[in-house]
């Protein structure tokens, strides 16, 4: 769907890469993360909610739903989960904004059944739900008879699969690999756990595969005892940036930096930075700022009568040391061009008195 040919945007650097001016869309203010709202004269407003702020994961992706809607002419309301696990906090600030007069509603669950009974008022007044990043389970969907309009994310395992080639380049046939996913039973961690593995196969020695609850501090338990463990250990792979570098500093403390090759999945600036430095050996760039602004693009397509597909894939990118400065010119948009599939789907602009 994505094409390295293609322009990502139409200028160096815009607020928006992903579009042309749309529809203008009207009316309330921004949401207690700060964020602010557009200008537009429509009757259609935008709310948002996603995971915790406190990754920057998606604070990059909370800045692609403003950027487009501050591009775009779109009122949007964009409110967050307190932290990356407040499951229930989160389903509450959903629960509040589905009971107002939104015309399109953007989420990105911690967990794939924690908003569904929030979404359930918004799938009765027949609003459009736009469904990124993290995939809200299909059977708690169908029991709440909700009808996901598209579903925005990275193919989790395709990630991981860059990332199991990558290790594979770096280290000798049958060394010694391990693996620490995010939150046990979390889909997208175990899809990128298992396109890792599926690249590397019999290739490499997985000695051992653990969850970190995406959270830094618990990956650098892990990995040092790992470390400590398995003296000839030669790689790791994490799922996301945070633990990725939870690894790095163990690696550092146990006075092995520049001997373990470790990579991980999300192309956070922080992330970047190292590989940079020499800490990550790379990363798989997940682009959250375009899932976000997609994810906003695609509640103007559904709102103005379009059809939108029930899967956008948006784009990743391995980030080593070769890429890392244009990576980090560019954030938190992405630094490699690829095709906006909604384009073409936007409505045009009105036109002006």
């Amino acid at each position: 769907m994505f094409s390295k040919d293609a322009t990502w945007m139409r200028t160096a650097r815009i607020a928006v890469p992903l579009g042309i001016a749309a529809l203008a869309l009207a009316g309330c203010s921004g949401g207690d993360t700060g964020s602010g709202s557009g200008s537009g004269s429509g009757s259609t407003k935008v709310a948002a909610v996603i995971k915790g702020l406190d990754n920057p994961f998606f604070q990059a992706m909370e800045s692609g739903v403003q950027g487009a809607a501050d591009t775009d002419g779109v009122d949007v309301t964009i409110q967050a989960a307190s932290d990356i696990g407040d499951t229930t906090g989160q389903a509450d600030k959903l629960t509040a904004l589905a009971g107002q007069d939104f015309g399109c509603f953007v989420v990105n669950p911690i967990s794939g059944t924690n908003l569904v009974q929030a979404l359930a008022t918004v799938g009765q007044a027949g609003k459009p739900i736009v469904n990124i990043d993290q995939p809200i389970d299909a059977d708690a969907a169908s029991a709440a008879n909700l009808d996901i309009a598209t579903y925005i994310g990275t193919d989790n395992e395709a990630a991981g699969g860059k990332a199991g080639d990558f290790v594979k380049a770096q280290v000798p046939a049958g060394s010694e690999v391990a693996i620490i996913g995010g939150i046990a039973g979390d889909v997208t961690s175990g899809a990128r756990v298992d396109g890792f593995k599926a690249a590397v196969g019999s290739d490499l020695n997985v000695i051992q595969e653990s969850a970190a609850d995406w959270k830094r501090e618990l990956a650098l338990t892990q990995a040092t005892d790992i470390i400590a463990a398995n003296p000839n250990i030669k790689a790791f792979f994490a799922a996301n940036d945070d633990m990725g570098l939870g690894i790095v500093k163990a690696i550092e403390n146990a006075g092995l930096t520049g001997t373990i090759t470790v990579v991980s999945v999300d192309g956070n600036q922080d992330a970047l930075e190292s590989v940079k430095a020499g800490g990550l050996t790379a990363t798989v760039a997940q682009y959250p700022y375009a899932i976000g602004s997609l994810g906003l693009q695609a509640c103007e397509v559904a709102t103005s009568g379009g059809t939108l597909p029930k899967n956008i894939e948006s784009p990743t990118a391995l980030v080593t040391t070769a890429e890392a400065d244009q990576a980090i010119a560019a954030f938190p948009q992405p630094f490699a061009p690829f095709e906006n599939p909604l384009e073409s789907m936007l409505p045009t602009p009105a036109a002006s008195n």
